[in-house]
């Protein structure tokens, strides 16, 4: 069984998953919103937590919504701190050139992912250790199933 942890809410609806086994719970909107096409908004879900020290709240798409509404998170994903006591907002962006979008109050907008996270030490070297990949950055090993391109 996988290990859970406590986070504690203040929510209208709290986030549900859908399924057993499911990385992400639902949020829902607490609002009625219009997306037209290419327009952005804040959308919140009235929902506050208090994440553990050491633990984050990632807010990402649903792939419903993108695959058949052109419907995603423009700063995706959204990071919620442990420290952070506010509402979570969604900024969703509608990239459907020609179709609007409406979003009603309780519809389910993005996913929050609950994990654990080390914090880091960067330690200042004068060079970095090789590796297989090297300084190969965007687009570097191609595209497609041979290699080229």
């Amino acid at each position: 069984m996988t290990e859970s942890v406590d986070v504690l809410i203040i929510a209208p609806e709290p986030p549900v998953y859908a399924h057993p086994g499911d990385a992400g719970a639902d949020l829902v909107s607490a609002e009625a919103v219009h997306l037209a096409p290419g327009q952005r908004a804040l959308v919140g879900t009235g929902v506050r937590i208090a994440l553990p020290e050491g633990y984050a709240a990632f807010v990402v798409p649903r792939s419903g919504l993108a695959a058949k509404h052109g419907i995603t998170v423009v700063n995706s994903p959204g990071t919620v701190d442990a420290g952070y006591r506010g509402e979570i907002k969604v900024t969703l962006l509608n990239t459907d050139a020609t179709e609007g979008y409406d979003i009603a109050v309780g519809d389910r907008i993005a996913q929050l992912i609950v994990m654990p996270v080390p914090r880091a030490r960067f330690i200042p070297v004068e060079e970095l250790p090789d590796s297989v990949r090297g300084d190969g950055g965007f687009g570097s090993t191609g595209y497609q199933k041979d290699g080229n391109a």
